[in-house]
């Protein structure tokens, strides 16, 4: 198979980083980069050693020597992105959350379905191989209960893109997906959401989620833009606990305890959190696959129900 060639739309912080992954390893190469300010396309384009720059996305996504577009734009843009993407039949990663809301991230799968092309959202947690090992634990006994929680201090600058509500800004979509994915990915979808949290201007700062699943199992998550929270998470079930040592989204050491038996502790050597996804969308479209088994578009799907659901309980506007 020939060297994948990728785009880059956009030219921020999670745009190097990604990009530096994907020029380092075997078989990829970033070909383009596109951003609204082409002075900083072609910045990081010199970085990555790519040929090309624009200063549009849509000429990342018509390139002929793009294969796979990497789509890291505020998520209320996403879409269109991937859109254009899509109609270039280029495969697409598309940074989580996938939109800004469930009825975007709805027509972006069909979109893709429709056309045949891989499509996945980027959510690193999944191929993390702790997390893994846990989602594949056979001696929880049966889960009862998951808790996590994801808080930074982020400054309010109202001109910020965390902090408008036309860019997708706020906790939960930015923050959400880590700790109510782990709650899906251990139990499945919730029978019901619980959301109470506060707002900074009119986005969502703070939100604190208590879940609900069949046969009283429960999760409770916790996400702020306003302070720093323990960020670990805990899996209890009936014959072992799983505690997730911080940063839980991309952990290094995880302990597994039980009643009758000493703990153990499992520590990753050093590795970067991100070749994994990339290596997921070179086999993906080596093997002709559309989708991705470990982190599926249904799922992805799920998690903006999710957070639709817990945007829709708070307040939009203070009182």
């Amino acid at each position: 198979m020939k060297d994948i060639g990728w785009g880059i739309a956009a030219a921020g912080a999670m745009a190097r980083t990604l990009g530096a992954v994907i020029a380092s390893q075997p078989g990829m190469r970033v070909s383009a980069v596109g951003a609204r300010d082409l002075g900083r396309a072609a910045a990081l384009a010199s970085f990555l050693g790519a040929e090309r720059s624009y200063g549009s996305y849509a000429e990342v996504c018509a390139d002929p020597a793009v294969d796979v577009v990497y789509v890291t734009t505020p998520h209320a843009q996403h879409l269109e992105v991937v859109e254009t993407a899509i109609a270039h039949g280029k495969a697409v990663l598309c940074e989580k959350p996938l939109t800004a809301t469930l009825a975007q991230a709805e027509r972006m799968v069909a979109l893709a379905r429709d056309a045949g092309v891989f499509l996945m959202e980027a959510m690193w947690m999944r191929f993390n191989p702790l997390i893994r090992r846990i989602a594949a634990e056979e001696r929880f006994g049966e889960i009862r209960e998951v808790r996590a929680s994801l808080g930074v201090a982020a400054p309010y600058d109202p001109g910020h893109r965390l902090w408008q509500q036309e860019t997708g800004g706020g906790a939960l979509l930015e923050l959400g997906g880590y700790p109510l994915g782990l709650a899906h990915l251990l139990l499945g979808p919730p029978t019901g959401l619980r959301v109470t949290g506060s707002l900074k201007g009119e986005v969502d700062a703070e939100a604190k989620m208590s879940l609900t699943f069949p046969g009283w199992v429960r999760a409770e998550a916790e996400v702020s833009l306003l302070r720093r929270l323990p960020n670990s998470a805990n899996v209890i079930g009936t014959d072992l606990r799983a505690d997730i040592l911080p940063p839980f989204w991309a952990p290094r050491t995880i302990i597994l305890s039980g009643p009758s038996a000493p703990a153990e502790q499992y520590v990753l050597g050093p590795v970067d959190g991100y070749v994994a996804e990339v290596l997921e969308v070179q086999s993906a479209l080596a093997e002709g696959r559309t989708e991705s088994p470990i982190m599926p578009l249904d799922d992805s799907l799920a998690m903006m129900r999710l957070l639709e659901q817990a945007r829709h309980q708070l307040p939009r506007s203070h009182t």
